[in-house]
């Protein structure tokens, strides 16, 4: 069926004056020139998209008497026939359908015996399916000197149907498309300058105006490239899909993004709310022109579209002119680019309806008119950079003002304010010193309790064996005091009960026992001693002048002390030749602790009080100029988004009463005092890597 658009066209024809003869043949005499043979093409409407160029050959074809023959959106298939006589001196002639937007198109030329050979492309066709790589359809005639022929072009589209049709020489085609190419780059480079030069006003200013505007003359390009092909030839040339319904989609995306851009740009909110509410009308229109679009309702979906455009250009200009009256100088910029650019949409829509000539000038109206729009538009935003100046400058000017005003009152407010904070900072540090000494009394305490169950093991094995030992030392007593009652007399006697009594008392096994009771004592004297040098050597805390020390001594102090805490977790070390550092020894044992103590904890908290299955792993690595410390388990974790608060003084996710928070902090004020680093890596229920960086010479001599 003809749309409503097709009956409104053919009503605007019937209005034009004499018809050109469409119905004669076209002669072609000069091989330089390009004849346009429109006028003169034959048009058949097949309604039921069934025939074939057989049957088309013996139907009556009508002439439109149109210079530019417009068909419209139709649902039906369109035949043309065109016979020409080639009365040139050449024969490479081709023929050029300029409209790239046509779905599918077959193009029929003469062959043998009355057959009929065929050519099929269009926007249907990747586009390197076509023969000569052009935005437009270009076919060869194959027509000799002096030879009639005829010729048939069968078209379907989903977009509106013309019929700018040209016949030429190659050589007189390429001219054409020199010309054509270059006045498309003119157009491109300028948006694309405009594009670049807002974006960069965008990021320069941060008014959201600006990203509206790049994304409106954005779709504007796209729009208007479709048109001509080009985004099809080398954007998408794989994807006939998105050729298809681009110009559906990209024309009710530039009315939508224009409206955006206009109710930022002119303030419209501010100066009329109920206009400023009418424009979600339009955006609904659209959104259901883009819907019926994708259910390959087009017609219906174009119909709405072009409804909603001529409201929406109506709408935009009243607006602004409603907005430049309430005295916005920006506006006046706006009504004139929107003047522009509906002149050039007028103008293109008159050349649709044929009641203007379809030429150069009339088909690339709306180029011009975007351009200049564009470039209005640009100068729009830039005035009102201008008047963001002034005010800001009057309300500098009146800030400045209201400060001289207050500065009297608030000096002496800060004053008393400054008083009042000096107290309250000298009650923060004392505070601060309480919570430091509370954290190291609780690190102290818990310290204190390791020692303690660390010395009671080899003191009470000490203790068991006193009286074994006495009473082994007894029974060796009188066994020696049998000896001494040896007399020359009654010696064999003697020796008789001396061998009893040494049977009775099991000398064997006495002898036996005196070592092993000497190894017990000595191996408890020997761990007393450990844990006393360990001890001494974690605690020099008091310390203040920078050493040379191994820190690998400081690890092996602290786990002596922390043993007990250990339950069953397996705890393995890696640690190189030689970790020697300049720092301060007892806090950096500090720092160890700290860091072992909390991947027990962390263990703990996953597995359980003893930490069975779970394991920890401290390395230390000699660099060039550092020490690499690592201290990594398999305990619960630390959640990303606490990562980064895990230093901070006070944070804590225990329970209350289980731990200040200062642990860690203590730690990274130390790591910073001594210009180490400290990375950690974290996974939850996959465990925890601290990773600690020391200078092996310190940075500033002093702590």
């Amino acid at each position: 069926m003809k749309t409503l658009y097709h009956i409104f066209l053919t009503s605007l024809i019937c209005l034009q004056g004499a018809p050109l003869m469409a119905n004669e043949r076209v002669v072609l005499s000069n091989a330089k020139e390009v004849l346009d043979v429109s006028p003169y093409l034959l048009v058949l409407e097949d309604t039921d998209n069934k025939l074939t160029i057989e049957q088309v050959q013996h139907l009556k074809f009508n002439s439109l008497d149109q210079n530019v023959p417009n068909l419209g959106i139709t649902q039906s298939t369109i035949w043309v026939k065109l016979e020409i006589q080639n009365q040139s001196s050449a024969n490479n002639l081709m023929l050029e359908l300029s409209l790239p937007i046509l779905d599918h198109i077959w193009f029929y030329s003469e062959a043998n015996e009355g057959k009929y050979s065929v050519i099929e492309t269009g926007e249907s066709f990747p586009f390197s399916h076509r023969e000569i790589k052009d935005p437009n359809y270009f076919f060869y005639l194959d027509l000799p000197q002096r030879e009639i022929k005829t010729y048939y072009l069968k078209i379907e589209s989903t977009e509106a149907i013309q019929l700018p049709i040209k016949i030429g020489t190659r050589a007189a085609f390429d001219e054409r498309v020199k010309n054509r190419d270059l006045l498309s780059g003119i157009y491109f480079g300028i948006m694309l300058v405009m594009i670049l030069y807002n974006l960069f006003v965008y990021f320069t200013v941060k008014d959201k105006s600006y990203i509206y505007y790049v994304v409106y003359i954005l779709l504007i390009l796209l729009t208007q490239t479709s048109l001509q092909g080009y985004p099809f030839q080398y954007l998408w040339p794989n994807q006939p899909i998105i050729a298809k319904y681009s110009l559906f989609i990209f024309p009710s995306l530039v009315s939508v993004s224009g409206i955006l851009f206009m109710l930022v740009f002119l303030k419209v909110k501010t100066y009329s709310k109920r206009l400023y509410r009418l424009s979600f009308l339009f955006f609904t229109t659209y959104s259901i022109s883009i819907i019926l679009v994708l259910f390959a309702e087009f017609q219906l979906s174009y119909a709405i579209m072009e409804f909603s455009s001529m409201t929406v250009s109506a709408y935009m200009l009243l607006t602004a002119i409603h907005v430049s009256r309430k005295g916005y100088q920006p506006a006046k910029y706006f009504v004139a680019a929107w003047s522009v650019f509906l002149c050039g949409v007028i103008i293109y829509i008159l050349k649709d309806f044929g009641i203007l000539p379809f030429n150069d000038f009339t088909r690339y109206t709306m180029h011009i008119g975007s351009g200049i729009e564009t470039i209005l538009l640009s100068f729009a935003l830039a005035a009102r950079i201008n008047i963001y100046k002034k005010e800001r400058l009057e309300a500098v000017q009146e800030k400045e003002e209201l400060l001289r005003e207050q500065n009297i009152v608030l000096e002496e407010k800060v004053e008393e304010r400054t008083k009042e904070l000096n107290d309250t900072l000298d009650q923060l540090k004392n505070t601060q010193v309480q919570l430091v000494e509370s954290e190291k009394m609780s690190s102290l305490g818990q310290l204190t309790a390791g020692i303690a169950h660390e010395i009671n093991n080899p003191i009470n094995f000490v203790s068991s064996n006193v009286g074994p030992l006495r009473q082994d030392l007894d029974d060796l007593g009188a066994i020696l005091k049998k000896y001494e009652e040896l007399d020359s007399i009654n010696v064999a006697e003697k020796l008789l009960e001396v061998e009893q009594l040494k049977q009775e008392l099991d000398y064997s096994y006495l002898k036996t026992e005196l070592a092993s009771i000497v190894n017990g004592i000595e191996d408890g004297a020997r761990r007393t001693t450990e844990i006393v040098r360990g001890l001494r050597n974690f605690s020099r805390l008091d310390e203040d002048e920078l050493k040379y020390t191994d820190i690998n001594s400081g690890i092996e102090s602290s786990l002596i002390l922390i043993k007990n805490k250990l339950g069953e977790i397996q705890l393995e070390t890696k640690l190189c030749d030689k970790a020697e550092i300049q720092c301060n020894p007892g806090k950096i044992n500090q720092v160890i602790m700290n860091l072992i103590d909390n991947a027990i904890e962390a263990v703990k908290d996953r597995y359980g009080k003893q930490g069975t299955d779970g394991r920890i792993l401290i390395q230390t690595k000699s660099l060039k100029d550092e020490v690499e410390l690592t201290i990594s388990d398999n305990g619960c974790g630390i959640p990303e988004e606490i990562r980064s608060k895990i230093f901070d003084p006070f944070y804590t996710t225990r329970d209350v009463g289980q731990g200040t928070g200062l642990g860690l902090s203590i730690v990274r004020g130390i790591l910073d005092n001594h210009k180490a680093t400290c990375k950690v890596q974290s996974s939850i229920d996959e465990g925890t890597t601290f990773i600690i960086t020391l200078p092996k010479k310190s940075k500033n001599g002093k702590n």
